[in-house]
């Protein structure tokens, strides 16, 4: 990347945010990013508690060499991190993500939800332990494509010596693949291929194999939410990578059924990117672009 990573780390004093605030020590200290560290405290009770987390994520940054401006702000968090990511352009923004049901259509606390629709920023969900971050998986939609964070992605896995798995699911056996007898050969010859699928696809490796990590295609065939979460169990990836869309009717972002499913159930720290481009469409988009009623 040209301009050095720009991350925001938001806290909120929770056990949860400090969790998040581990991984975003440890991407920060591989990208040598510049960070500020978000405290917001919503009622005047949350402040001294708030002071304190805030005082042990500094020691978790110092512990990773990553020095960060603190801010502390109170009020409305989902305003205060809008109002940040306005006045300030970064590259990431890293929140603890609380689970509050395991049903329905929205499993994380509604702040979560309402952060990704409302900022610009890529953010990155954490929910649960912030584990080593080994393995990353991008879940292609594989027909447009957002190399903002495709190229993210790669920068993140460089830096932190990962690998990156882009992954497509195909619904179903078509035709002019049923004579390949092998996945691998499958992947192989669609790579090779001058279909819409395989040129965007070899784009997506091409790019990241462009920021020196060792990437790969996979495809699986079958219901495309069930295969990602089996690719991300048997992969043992620590972050997926899935996508919202620009809405057609508001200057917000939603999350797809597909992208909304992996954020529940993923069990794994999920960074969210948006399309970019409200005018010329990417080639190429993430899963977020299957919000238009696709599963």
């Amino acid at each position: 990347m040209n301009t050095p990573m720009k991350i925001l780390i938001c806290s909120d004093g929770s056990p949860q945010a400090e969790q998040a605030v581990r991984m975003g020590a440890t991407i920060a200290a591989g990208c040598q990013a510049e960070v500020t560290l978000f405290g917001i405290s919503e009622s005047p009770g949350e402040s001294k508690g708030l002071l304190e987390s805030l005082q042990r994520s500094q020691t978790i940054l110092a512990d990773k060499k990553v020095t960060a401006e603190l801010v502390n702000k109170s009020g409305n968090a989902i305003e205060e991190i809008v109002r940040r990511t306005r006045e300030t352009a970064y590259s990431l923004v890293v929140i603890g993500a609380v689970r509050k049901q395991t049903g329905g259509a929205f499993w994380l606390s509604s702040k979560s939800y309402k952060i990704v629709k409302e900022i610009q920023p890529p953010v990155l969900l954490v929910a649960g332990k912030g584990a080593a971050i080994k393995r990353i998986l991008i879940c292609s939609g594989g027909k447009r494509y957002i190399d903002h964070g495709v190229r993210l992605t790669g920068e993140i896995a460089r830096s932190l010596g990962a690998t990156v798995t882009l992954l497509h699911v195909m619904p179903g056996i078509p035709g002019i693949l049923a004579r390949l007898p092998r996945m691998e050969e499958d992947t192989a010859w669609l790579l090779k291929s001058e279909s819409e699928l395989g040129i965007n696809l070899r784009h997506g490796l091409e790019l990241l194999q462009a920021t020196g990590i060792s990437a790969q295609v996979r495809l699986r065939r079958g219901d495309v939410l069930e295969e990602i979460l089996r690719e991300i169990q048997e992969g043992e990836h620590d972050i997926v990578v899935t996508g919202s869309a620009l809405s057609h009717t508001l200057r917000t972002y939603v999350l797809g059924d597909v992208s909304r499913e992996i954020v529940n159930r993923a069990h794994r720290a999920v960074l969210v990117v948006r399309s970019q481009g409200a005018t010329k469409e990417p080639r190429f988009p993430l899963l977020g672009w299957f919000s238009r009623g696709q599963k």
